[in-house]
């Protein structure tokens, strides 16, 4: 099994720390003059409606908060207790800010009902809070496209969640004009039925934000798009057969993911772990996002049902071959306690392929090849007979350790 360790990610995380901390700097800036102007001239121009959206604001300033320390320790590197890193805390806040989206959009429903039920309890506001509540909208509106261009840049879904409260703030302040303006032209309940429509579409936003960070909380997968794409790119690299059991998570803006490649049957240990580290390099470059990945070296194909192994380990069986070549006069060289390096076996299936390498036999022989090949083809016989090896090829080399 091949790991592909994380990128050094240090300088990325904290360069995308800073730029979301850089982003929401600027909007908790903005909210808080909002958040004055609206509360004084709700206040000393008869708005109700300007006062709540005011608070509204300063309810935004505590988002902000959030996000930044969220952000900041999201951008921790992994350690001992969160090997995977600490992304995670971005998608819980993520799941907050839309929990508190909902919340928003429910006390707007609930409070444009209430001025339903009494308009006589509406207030007359003045020009002042119409230019107020105008200004707003421009305001927050441009910080909601400056935040959600960071967020489709990074790929952060915090970002994006707090852009959405940035424009909850704008359609609230919307909700304000159209009440201030119908109030003018003796509508007074027009500015209820437009904030239960704006309630609508800010619980609609809450929802999407929620979904996804709940599908990322549980493990989601990418998009059918993007597993197909990196299907296409496990396939290209030289020596991979097939792949199954493609597995990818988000975790933050970032993406693990873990494969089973197949390669040829026979090939080596080396040469397989050769592959798997094309695929990973070919992963990570292809996904800017995909940061780490565990690739599985599979010489068969262990998507369909498995037989039963009945086949014995290692020790067991090179005992049962030792024991065939010493009948024979021969031995087999030894590793230290690794084993014995010259007995090459291959489990495929529910069958025990073998391959020996010996040392060439002293002999005084000048033509010693009919020789070779008749003793090599008894020892395999005889291994075939006396272990559980299903086919063994015996090889004869002048270079083996004697």
């Amino acid at each position: 099994m091949n790991k592909a360790s994380p990128r050094n990610n240090s300088a990325g995380d904290s360069g995308e720390y800073r730029e979301i901390r850089s982003v929401t700097l600027v909007g908790s800036a903005l909210d808080g003059i909002l958040a004055l102007a609206k509360v004084a001239g709700g206040y000393f121009g008869h708005s109700q409606a300007l006062i709540a959206d005011g608070i509204h604001s300063f309810s935004d300033l505590l988002t902000d908060l959030l996000v930044i320390v969220a952000a900041r320790k999201a951008s921790h590197q992994a350690d001992r207790e969160h090997p995977y890193g600490h992304g995670r805390i971005q998608t819980i806040a993520t799941a907050l800010l839309a929990a508190s989206l909902a919340l928003v959009a429910s006390g707007v429903a609930w409070d444009a009902v209430n001025r339903l039920a009494a308009p006589d309890a509406l207030l007359q506001p003045g020009w002042g809070t119409l230019v107020i509540a105008a200004v707003s909208v421009i305001v927050k509106e441009g910080v909601f496209h400056y935040t959600m261009r960071s967020a489709r840049r990074l790929n952060s879904s915090l970002l994006r969640a707090n852009a959405w409260h940035s424009r909850t703030d704008a359609l609230s302040s919307v909700v304000v004009i159209a009440g201030i303006i119908g109030a003018m032209l003796g509508l007074p309940w027009a500015d209820s039925v437009a904030a239960i429509g704006v309630a609508t579409m800010i619980l609609y936003a809450a929802f999407r934000i929620g979904k996804e960070s709940v599908e990322e909380l549980i493990d989601t997968a990418v998009d059918a798009t993007t597993q197909e794409e990196a299907r296409q790119t496990i396939m290209a690299v030289p020596g991979v057969l097939d792949t199954h059991e493609l597995r990818t998570r988000r975790m933050g803006s970032k993406v693990y993911a873990d494969v089973h490649i197949r390669v040829a049957q026979f090939i080596s240990v080396s040469e397989g772990h050769h592959i798997g580290d094309k695929v990973m390099k070919a992963l990570k470059d292809r996904f800017e996002r995909m940061i780490d990945v565990v690739v599985h070296i599979d010489p068969e194909d262990d998507s369909v049902p498995a037989v039963i192994d009945t086949l014995p380990q290692r020790p067991e069986i090179e005992r049962g071959v030792v024991s065939v070549l010493d009948r024979h006069g021969l031995a087999l060289q030894r590793s230290g306690d690794k084993g014995y390096s010259g007995l090459i076996l291959h489990f495929v299936g529910n069958e025990l392929n073998a391959q020996l390498v010996l040392p060439l036999p002293q002999t005084d022989q000048t033509d010693q090849t009919d020789t070779i090949a008749e003793v090599a083809s008894q020892i395999a016989i005889d291994i075939v007979a006396s272990t559980p090896i299903h086919r063994a090829e015996v090889l004869f080399s002048s270079t083996a350790h004697r």
